[in-house]
């Protein structure tokens, strides 16, 4: 949930990547499931601890990915009203996802970015951030880019990570086991910025990938297995 890659492979296919990065004392989360949520058939590995998830599909085709806080490291302010992973399920669930967006109520919950991947009548990339007190909704390019969380990388390390971005895009190579063996390996050996970061409470405690081409498919990888 804390660093996050898109890559377009053409028409309405493509392929978006998540590093989860949490403290290696929360509880496992479960391999991607079908649940039943609001009425709804979604598609997300389960936080086990809060019970929502940091990355999901729905048949609405679309695409939910989690990053936590906003635009800029916050002051938490415990407690609050209701787990982010749950934000996403209900939004995954909507039938329309701006309306629901415009909508939803996120007085006393901490802030976040959603990445947001609609594949309907065309593919739509889009960036949602809540800052505590607004919300801010941005429709991307369809181009590849790089995400990482505010609450773990100050400015300096996501310009050094958006760097190893950019030598891997001049590589030419967008295939999805490319992408995967950059959230795999880029950084490796600074375990304070590393794509695959490994501090002393907090570290990626998994990797899950989403391929969107002549069908749908979730790739996850606990990183307690070799990456």
């Amino acid at each position: 949930m804390c660093t996050v890659t898109f890559v377009p492979l053409g028409d309405k296919n493509f392929v978006l990547t998540s590093n989860r990065d949490v403290s290696w004392k929360r509880a496992p989360a479960s391999s991607p499931q079908i649940h039943m949520e609001h009425g709804v058939d979604l598609l997300y590995p389960r936080d086990e601890e809060a019970g929502g998830t940091w990355i999901g599909s729905s048949y609405e085709n679309r695409l939910l990915c989690l990053l936590n806080g906003g635009f800029e490291n916050h002051e938490r302010k415990l407690p609050y009203r209701k787990s982010r992973g749950l934000i996403v399920t209900e939004l995954l669930a909507a039938p329309e996802l701006s309306t629901a967006l415009d909508a939803i109520d996120l007085e006393d919950i901490e802030p976040f970015t959603l990445v947001t991947v609609e594949w309907k009548d065309e593919l739509t990339l889009g960036e949602f951030v809540w800052d505590g007190s607004q919300k801010h909704l941005k429709i991307l390019p369809i181009e590849t880019n790089i995400w990482s969380s505010s609450t773990l990388f100050d400015p300096a390390m996501r310009d050094a990570r958006q760097h190893w971005f950019e030598e891997w895009k001049r590589q030419g190579d967008f295939s999805p086991q490319s992408i995967l063996e950059f959230h795999r390996t880029a950084g490796k050996g600074d375990d304070d910025v590393g794509v695959v970061l490994k501090r002393q409470k907090v570290g990626t405690v998994s990797i899950t990938q989403f391929v969107r081409q002549e069908s749908s498919s979730f790739h996850y990888q606990p990183v307690s297995e070799p990456v």
